[in-house]
């Protein structure tokens, strides 16, 4: 498939050339939970991050919208976690840029770094994806969605990609980078059930999942035939 041919795929994230991307950390969705050990939250998430910093050495990061989980306030522990992803990229050197999403209104905040609707990385738009578009790509990544899939009543976070099914552009979902987020489960989703308003042909998308203890990438088919195997 065109769409993931010059991604590498880690740990709900991409890498694309000397791009680092990520979407939907939500961070401070742990201060919003009642959950006592909100598991995508603070230090895992910092560690995370830093991994895949260390294992890649980004020249940028790219963070493809929904950096906070706030439309009003701002927990107090947003600004360490955010401190924590800034640090971490800065022991690799690269710069760190968001495009923001519908949770991010508190942006300007806690966050003095690069901002853009949409960062382009050749012939690849990246951005959200909870709004189209003003520029023209072969391909988008975004997030938004948080797509995950049931395999064998196991629920995995999971990447989506289809060749030319927006406007004739490739399109690539990633999955949220927040653990701590349930997902939706998109096995049975059809184009209007999805949030973003460029996923236009559901059945055409086929999943990828990570197995990170085996360090391999498990691709399935579209979803228009995977149902059809369920």
């Amino acid at each position: 498939m065109d769409a993931l041919a010059d991604l590498e795929l880690r740990d709900r994230a991409a890498m694309l050339g000397d791009v680092l991307v990520l979407a939907d950390l939500h961070v401070g969705r742990g201060a919003a939970s009642t959950l006592e050990l909100p598991v995508g939250e603070g230090e895992e998430m910092v560690e995370r991050f830093g991994a895949l910093c260390d294992r890649f050495e980004p020249a940028e990061v790219v963070v493809a919208g929904d950096l906070l989980h706030s439309f009003d306030t701002v927990p107090v522990l947003v600004e360490d976690t955010l401190a924590g992803l800034r640090a971490a990229a800065r022991e690799v050197r690269a710069r760190m840029v968001v495009t923001p999403g519908n949770h991010d209104t508190m942006l300007d905040v806690v966050w003095n770094g690069p901002t853009t609707p949409e960062y382009r990385v050749d012939d690849t738009v990246i951005c959200h994806g909870h709004v189209e578009p003003e520029a023209d790509a072969d391909r988008y990544v975004i997030g938004h969605d948080h797509p995950t899939i049931a395999i064998e009543g196991q629920r995995h976070p999971c990447y989506l990609a289809a060749d030319g099914v927006y406007d004739g552009a490739d399109l690539v979902m990633l999955p949220a980078f927040n653990r701590l987020l349930a997902g939706v489960e998109v096995n049975r989703m059809s184009a209007t059930d999805f949030m973003s308003p460029l996923v236009r042909n559901a059945d055409a998308l086929a999943p990828a999942v990570r197995d990170e203890d085996a360090d391999e990438t498990l691709h399935f088919p579209s979803l228009g035939e995977f149902r059809h195997q369920l």
